[in-house]
């Protein structure tokens, strides 16, 4: 078996992409598309289950993750943000803020700017710091 922090961190990359999925096929539940990444991804129970969390959590909770990364992106427009950094920072904003403090806020920021460096842009993980490390030091997470 894996350490448990790679099992997180296979679940958060796992879940920014069925996140980012459901950005352009809105219709399907998460359930259906976890399902459609289950065939094709081999990944341990513990992977899929914090996966479900994340997904479960950031959609319920997704008018105040935005808003916290609205609040905290110096004028940046959600619309505006790269799909990928929008997806991480709420998946990082959740563990953050929503997740009973089962996460770390160190952590969940650590977790999204190594994610970025994988998935984002070359600007993608000072911009995803930038914004996370601002709800930080504003106290906006969970104690």
């Amino acid at each position: 078996m894996g350490h448990p922090q790679g099992f997180r961190r296979q679940a958060r990359e796992l879940s920014l992409q069925v996140l980012f999925q459901r950005e352009f096929v809105s219709d399907l539940s998460i359930e259906e598309h976890l399902g459609s990444f289950r065939a094709h991804v081999d990944a341990p129970a513990e992977v899929w289950t914090y996966a479900e969390a994340i997904l479960k959590g950031v959609t319920q909770q997704r008018a105040q993750i935005d808003e916290l990364i609205r609040t905290h992106s110096a004028h940046w427009k959600l619309e505006r943000m790269a799909l990928v950094d929008l997806t991480l920072m709420r998946i990082a904003v959740f563990e953050m803020c929503f997740s009973g403090g089962a996460t770390p806020p160190k952590s969940a920021i650590n977790e999204a700017i190594e994610i970025s460096k994988k998935y984002g842009s070359s600007d993608s993980a000072s911009f995803v710091n930038g914004v996370l490390d601002q709800i930080f030091k504003q106290g906006a997470y969970e104690v």
